[in-house]
């Protein structure tokens, strides 16, 4: 598996990096800006693909989500059970073949094609011309608008025939050893990037839903189930079908798919078709902002005001989701429950990858990295610009901040970054901010720091025993003790004094599963005493919030 494993990890690291382009111009088969973000959740498993084999099919079947996440895990099933590059002509016509037949309606000009490009070609010329490849994937993807009404109308290729084209880029970069390969879609495919308009969506497919079936995969069944809804793809799953369908009535659907067979699993959201919108009224600023998803910055509020989050990964079992892409309920109702939940970075070439799409996106770009006494991505991008970025297109900061105090910081840089146009004065007001901006982080039980290894077993357990909960602070040189109070009035007394005596004018208030008591206490509180103060409640980032557990809570603040 080696070979093919080492290629599937490097096409899930470029697609990866450029998701959030994949997001903005996503508006087939409805604009809700979400392609990048369900290929980067149901491809996952690809990540580690060199590493761990263990169960691979399995996890790919359980992780695929949306439209474009169904039909790729669909495509690569039969690439996770090869291990021979030359085998691979025969392995994509398979995939093809799978991804068409869980496809109820396929439309041409989607990602579909770029999959029957590639079978073409690699029969044409084989996997070792990767010029030859790339072209006949680029036409494919090219070709979309002048296939999709959705796509001539918005002006823009389709975001899941990019992914794939960037995904098997990075694939057979990997497959030929090629080192100067370069991935540009910005190049290729300029002036089919930023969607102009959006078509006009099926008003009565309001709810996606992910749902699993037990029930034959017979063609009556099928078919059926291809009535039911638009965006259909249908999955076998051993006695099951894997279902993905858009409807405007899921208690109907959950009746319908009652009478086929047994309801196993069943997962609804709202599509939202503002996102893709939201996501391309960015402000034009100078600089782009880059920063760990390891702050407390939400992706919506970081996506408002432009600023890119780096993602680390939740582990939990033989599941990794990036940060950003978790849902914080489940995350902490397994903590909670005893589970093994940790954290991990994204891989050094994934990470490589984010920083050459930051420095081709944009002609200016700050990175403000969380502390290098933290994690290794100060060292990661440092070692990166080296060799890649002699203009110093990219720059980077260490913030020596974590959690709350490096969103705050990188939200006050991005307002700044709205009203300046100097790239130097930005630079120096980040360098300021660094220096301005302080944090407390509230714990509420110590056995969560021991379960994570940060703390000994031992001192976590008689913390417990005597109902101990410590204030700490990130600082450049690790976490600093503030205190350690018998009740969590103490800490939110502590807190109140040290804001009082700052007097900030930026307040940043963290939550992790306790957001109405935070809302309901500390919220008011703090108003109180600070009446002028500008004040947000945001969730702590899942980075901190696994390891300090539930009921942790904190601030940030700026003077």
């Amino acid at each position: 598996m080696s070979e093919i494993g080492h290629a599937l990890a490097a096409g899930y690291a470029s697609m990866a990096a450029w998701s959030e382009l994949i997001d903005r111009i996503n508006v087939f088969p409805v604009a809700d800006g979400d392609t990048g973000a369900n290929l980067r959740i149901s491809l996952e498993p690809l990540r580690q693909a060199d590493k761990n084999r263990h169960d691979l099919s399995g996890r790919l079947q359980r992780t695929a989500t949306g439209n474009s996440g169904n039909i790729a895990v669909a495509f690569f099933l039969p690439f996770v059970q090869t291990d021979n590059p030359q085998q691979l002509e025969k392995t994509a016509l398979q995939g093809r073949n799978s991804a068409l037949r869980a496809v109820a309606e396929p439309k041409p000009g989607a990602m579909l094609d770029v999959f029957a490009a590639l079978v073409e070609a690699l029969t044409s010329s084989g996997p070792e011309d990767f010029a030859c490849l790339e072209a006949a994937m680029r036409r494919a993807v090219r070709r979309g608008p002048d296939l999709l009404p959705e796509l001539t109308k918005a002006g823009v290729i389709d975001a899941g025939a990019l992914a794939m084209y960037i995904f098997f880029s990075g694939f057979f970069q990997k497959i030929t050893g090629e080192k100067q390969i370069r991935i540009e879609p910005l190049r290729y495919f300029s002036g089919r990037l930023s969607p102009r308009d959006h078509p006009e969506d099926r008003e009565q497919d309001r709810f996606c839903i992910d749902a699993t079936l037990q029930a034959e995969a017979t063609e009556s069944n099928l078919a059926e189930i291809g009535q039911l809804g638009a965006s259909v793809v249908v999955q076998p799953l051993n006695d099951r079908l894997k279902i993905h369908i858009h409807t405007g009535d899921e208690q109907q659907l959950r009746v319908r798919l009652a009478e086929l067979g047994k309801i196993t699993a069943w997962r609804e959201e709202p599509i939202d078709r503002q996102q893709t919108a939201r996501l391309n009224q960015r402000h034009q600023q100078p600089v782009h902002l880059l920063t760990d998803a390891a702050g407390s910055l939400p992706k919506n509020l970081a996506g408002q005001h432009g600023i890119s989050l780096l993602d680390s990964f939740i582990v939990h079992g033989d599941q990794a989701r990036p940060e950003t892409l978790c849902r914080q309920e489940k995350i902490y109702r397994l903590l909670r429950e005893g589970a093994r939940v940790s954290t991990a970075q994204a891989s050094i070439f994934e990470r490589q990858q984010i920083f050459a799409t930051m420095r081709q996106r944009f002609d200016r770009c700050l990175y403000l990295c969380v502390g290098s006494a933290f994690t290794g991505n100060f060292a990661a991008v440092t070692a990166w610009k080296a060799e890649h970025d002699p203009e110093n297109r990219l720059h980077v900061i260490d913030t020596g901040a974590a959690s709350g105090r490096l969103g705050l910081i990188a939200l006050q840089v991005a307002r700044f970054a709205e009203k300046n146009d100097d790239p130097q004065r930005i630079i120096t007001f980040a360098e300021q901010c660094c220096r301005n901006t302080e944090e407390y982080l509230c714990i509420n039980e110590l056995k969560y720091l021991v379960r994570g290894g940060r703390l000994a077993k031992t001192r976590g357990f008689f913390g417990d025993l005597l109902h101990k909960k410590p204030i700490i602070s990130p600082h450049p040189e690790g976490v600093r003790k503030i205190a350690v109070c018998r009740r969590r009035k103490g800490q939110l007394d502590m807190l109140l004094d040290k804001l009082v005596a700052a007097a900030p004018s930026l307040i940043l208030l963290q939550y992790s599963d306790n957001r109405q008591w935070l809302k309901e206490s500390v919220l008011p509180a703090v108003t109180r005493q600070l009446p002028s103060a500008e004040i947000l409640t945001v969730p702590l980032s899942l980075t901190s919030g696994v390891h300090m557990g539930p009921g942790s809570w904190g601030a940030a603040w700026s003077s």
